[in-house]
C-alpha cells in the first residue's frame, strides 16, 4: 500500500505543477501532508517535517550565501569577459545563442556547484533571450542538461556518494566513464544545436546588426523589447520568448512573455557601466573565487561555512558602506527568498517520503521487480533503473539507500560493484531538474520560468541524454 501510496503523491504533485494548479512551494507542502494523513500518520507529520527541514537546513544555507556571493560576483563584474567571449561568439542567432548556452552551463559546472552555474548562466544568458524573444525554457533545459552531466565530476557529489556507499575508489569509477560521459555532453551541445534552429526558424534570422551595433550592449537594453530586429517571422507572431504557447518545446512562461518590462532592474545589472564594477578589485575578487572553490573541492570548511565566509568577504571589501552592502543584500534578497523558501518546502516532501517509508517500499518493490535472468545485466538495469529513481529521490537517498542493494544483487550474479557504481551516474542528467533538487529553483526563478512549463520541456530530453550515456557506456565496455 506504501508502495502505491508513494507513486500516486508523486504523481499528483507532478500533475498538478505541470497543469498549473497549484504552485510548487505549494504543492511541495500540500500533496505530501495530505498523504501522511493518508497513510496514517498524520500524527507524526511534524516529526517528519522537523526531520526534513534539519536535513536540508545546510543546503539553505549554503543557497542563501552562494546567492549572495555569486551575485556580488556579478554586480562588480568578475564573470563580465566570460560574457563578451559567449556574446561574441552567439552574434545575436539565436542558434549559437542555445550552443552557447549549453557551453557556458558546462565551463561553470567544473565548479562542481548547481546553483553558481544556473546563477552565472541566466545573469549572462537571460537579457539576449529577452531581446530576441527566445524561448527561456530551451534555455533552462539546456543549462539543466549540461549541468546534470558534469555533475557526474568527482567533486559534483554523485560520484563521491556512489564510492562512499560502495567503499570504492572516486577514480575507479569515474575515469573509466569520461568517454559515456563525453557522448552524453556531445549530444547536450548537439540537441543544442537543433533546438537552436528551431528557435532561429520561428523567429527568423538576426544578424546581430538587427539588434545592436555592440554586443556588450545587448546587456544594457535586455528588457526592452524585441527592438527592430523581428523581421524575418514570416507572418508568426512572437509573443514573448516562450512563443505564445504557439509551439508545445516552447511552452509560454512567466517572465517570457512581456518579461522584458518585469526584468529590467534584474538583468541591467549587466551593464558594461554599471556603477558596482570594481575593476581595480578584480584580481582580488579572481583570487578570492578561485581561492573558495578550491577550498569547496578539498573540503577544508564545509560548504555553508565558505560561502557564509565567502559573501562576508565579498560584501566588506567590494563595498566597504554599510549602506551600500544593504543595498547589494536587497537586491538579491528576492532569489535568496524564493530558494531558500523552496527548499524548506522541499523539506517538507522529502521528510515525509523517507518518514513514512513511501521511498523505501518504492525502492524494494522495483528492486524485487527485477527479474532472475537479469541478474548478470545488473549494470544495465542499474542503469535504466537510476533515470526515474534519481528523479524521484535526493541523491543521498538513491547512492546509499539503493544502489548498494542493486550492488548486492549483482555480486550474487558475478557482476563487479564498480560498474554497478558507474552505470548509477548515468541518470544525473535528468536528476538536476527533479523537484527534489534545490539548485532548479535557482534556474527557474532566476530565468522566471514556470516550474511546470521547465519540466513539461526537460523531461523528454534530459532522460534521451542519460540513455545516450547509458549506450555509450555499453557500447565502450564501460558498463
Amino acid at each position: 500500500m506504501l508502495t502505491i501510496l508513494g507513486f500516486v503523491m508523486i504523481a499528483t504533485f507532478l500533475v498538478l505543477i505541470m497543469m498549473k494548479k497549484m504552485t510548487p512551494m505549494g504543492a511541495l507542502v500540500l500533496i505530501p501532508a495530505l498523504f501522511c494523513v493518508i497513510v496514517g500518520k498524520g500524527a507524526h507529520l511534524g516529526d517528519y517535517v522537523l526531520k526534513g527541514v534539519g536535513d536540508l537546513a545546510p543546503t539553505a544555507a549554503m543557497l542563501m550565501f552562494a546567492i549572495i556571493y555569486f551575485g556580488v560576483m556579478i554586480d562588480v563584474g568578475l564573470f563580465d569577459p566570460i560574457v563578451r567571449v559567449i556574446l561574441r561568439f552567439c552574434k545575436a542567432d539565436p542558434m549559437r545563442v542555445v550552443v552557447g548556452t549549453a557551453v557556458l552551463a558546462a565551463i561553470v559546472s567544473l565548479d562542481g556547484d548547481g546553483s553558481t552555474t544556473f546563477m552565472i548562466t541566466v545573469s549572462a544568458m537571460v537579457p539576449l533571450y529577452r531581446r530576441l524573444k527566445m524561448s527561456l525554457v530551451v534555455m533552462t533545459g539546456v543549462a539543466a542538461m549540461a549541468n546534470g552531466v558534469m555533475n557526474t565530476l568527482p567533486w559534483g557529489g554523485p560520484t563521491a556518494r556512489a564510492a562512499a556507499a560502495l567503499k570504492l575508489d572516486a577514480s575507479d569509477i569515474f575515469v573509466p566513464m569520461i568517454p559515456a560521459l563525453a557522448a552524453g555532453l556531445l549530444f547536450v551541445f548537439a540537441l543544442a544545436y537543433g533546438l537552436g534552429l528551431r528557435e532561429r526558424k520561428r523567429l527568423g534570422t538576426l544578424t546581430l546588426e538587427d539588434v545592436t551595433a555592440d554586443p556588450e550592449t545587448v546587456l544594457v537594453g535586455a528588457g526592452s523589447g524585441a527592438g527592430s530586429g523581428a523581421k524575418g517571422r514570416k507572418g508568426k507572431k512572437a509573443t514573448g520568448g516562450a512563443g505564445g504557447g504557439t509551439d508545445a518545446e516552447a511552452p509560454e512562461t512567466h517572465g517570457a512573455a512581456g518579461a522584458a518590462e518585469d526584468g529590467d532592474d534584474e538583468h541591467q545589472g549587466l551593464d558594461p557601466n554599471r556603477a558596482t564594477l570594481r575593476p581595480k578589485l578584480y584580481w582580488f575578487n579572481a583570487a578570492l573565487t578561485i581561492g573558495l572553490l578550491t577550498m569547496m573541492i578539498r573540503e577544508d570548511l564545509p560548504i555553508p561555512v565558505l560561502f557564509l565566509l565567502g559573501a562576508a568577504i565579498a560584501l566588506t571589501v567590494n563595498f566597504p558602506r554599510v549602506a551600500d552592502q544593504r543595498a547589494r543584500i536587497a537586491a538579491h534578497s528576492e532569489n535568496v527568498v524564493n530558494v531558500s523558501g523552496m527548499v524548506f518546502a522541499a523539506a517538507v516532501f522529502t521528510g515525509v517520503l523517507t518518514g513514512t517509508g513511501m521511498v523505501e517500499h518504492m525502492a524494494r518493490w522495483l528492486v524485487d521487480g527485477i527479474p532472475d535472468g537479469m541478474g548478470p545485466h545488473m549494470g544495465l538495469v542499474t542503469g535504466i533503473l537510476s533515470i526515474p529513481l534519481t528523479y524521484f529521490m535526493s541523491n543521498d537517498g538513491f547512492y546509499f539507500g539503493i544502489v548498494p542493494i542493486l550492488a548486492e544483487a549483482g555480486a550474487a550474479h558475478g557482476v563487479d560493484s564498480v560498474e554497478i557504481a558507474r552505470a548509477s551516474l548515468v541518470g544525473q542528467a535528468l536528476h538536476m531538474s527533479s523537484p527534489l533538487v534545490p539548485a532548479v529553483y535557482v534556474l527557474v526563478g532566476m530565468a522566471k520560468v514556470e516550474f511546470g512549463d521547465h519540466t513539461r520541456f526537460v523531461v523528454k530530453w534530459a532522460a534521451l541524454t542519460s540513455l545516450v550515456v547509458l549506450g555509450a557506456g555499453l557500447l565502450f565496455g564501460i558498463i
